[in-house]
């Protein structure tokens, strides 16, 4: 690991004042940590937000749930209000990691990490859910850029995720046995804003699935995804999966999703 300086300031206001050019925001630490212990990553300074009560806590009204940047992953799945507005949501927080990270893990830090195969992306994309900064917010759809790269500008603030609550949701993951990151996870949702379908595993990024959302949009079932096939031609290929195998299980984790969501 490289040296670097230490803050841990009391509020937000106080984080963002002390953000320069190679300065990074530390929030549960899960991914950024383990990068700079094996020098894969660094900074000048790291800006602790544990000290920010702020940035963690779960509000909930009759059209959305706003969550805390700083909100962990148990925090969300065990939140009784989050199961009964968007019990998919505290499912997939539920089914991150081990308990070890969805006790350390946060949502700020996992979408500001934006991991290609990480599930809050697929999430907020798949609800249409809104990031909200120290400066602004910016739509879930314009928010993944590609790998590892996000909209935020240097020294800009996830402050929380504005998620509005869907008709029926469901998030279903083919999950990497050692890691538990997904191999291949699908976000759909049907909402007063038509129907969504979020991926994550297979590309650089998390994106939406037009062949899915179209099918879907015509009838919400997962009949509807018999005869849905996506290009495997952009589709990441490795070790644990060729590019054709995790095409195939987009449409096999989406029609999953489909007859979770029905099933509530």
């Amino acid at each position: 690991m490289y040296e670097f300086d230490y803050a841990k300031p009391a509020s937000t206001a106080e984080a963002v004042r002390a953000a320069g050019e190679d300065t990074r925001y530390l929030a549960g630490g899960q991914s950024l940590v383990q990068s700079m212990r094996l020098r894969l990553a660094s900074a000048s300074t790291l800006i602790d937000l544990g000290a920010i009560p702020d940035l963690a806590g779960i509000t909930v009204d009759a059209g959305s749930v706003r969550i805390g940047a700083m909100t962990t992953h148990a925090t969300v799945a065990a939140s009784a209000e989050v199961r009964r507005a968007i019990p998919a949501l505290a499912e997939l927080a539920g089914g991150i990691g081990d308990p070890m990270v969805r006790n350390m893990g946060t949502i700020g830090g996992s979408l500001a990490n934006a991991d290609p195969a990480a599930c809050y992306p697929a999430g907020v994309l798949g609800l249409g859910a809104t990031i909200q900064t120290d400066r602004r917010e910016i739509a879930a759809d314009d928010f993944f850029l590609g790998l590892y790269e996000t909209a935020l500008e240097p020294g800009e603030l996830v402050t929380g995720v504005r998620f509005p609550v869907p008709e029926r949701a469901a998030y279903i993951k083919f999950r990497q046995p050692a890691s538990r990151f997904a191999l291949v996870g699908v976000m759909v949702s049907k909402g007063p804003a038509g129907v969504r379908a979020a991926v994550t595993g297979a590309k650089a990024c998390a994106y939406r699935c037009a062949e899915v959302e179209a099918a879907l949009a015509r009838d919400f079932s997962a009949a509807a995804l018999d005869k849905v096939t996506v290009p495997a031609t952009d589709i990441n290929g490795d070790l644990h999966a060729s590019s054709e195998y995790r095409a195939a299980m987009i449409v096999v984790m989406a029609r999953r999703a489909v007859a979770a969501a029905l099933a509530r």
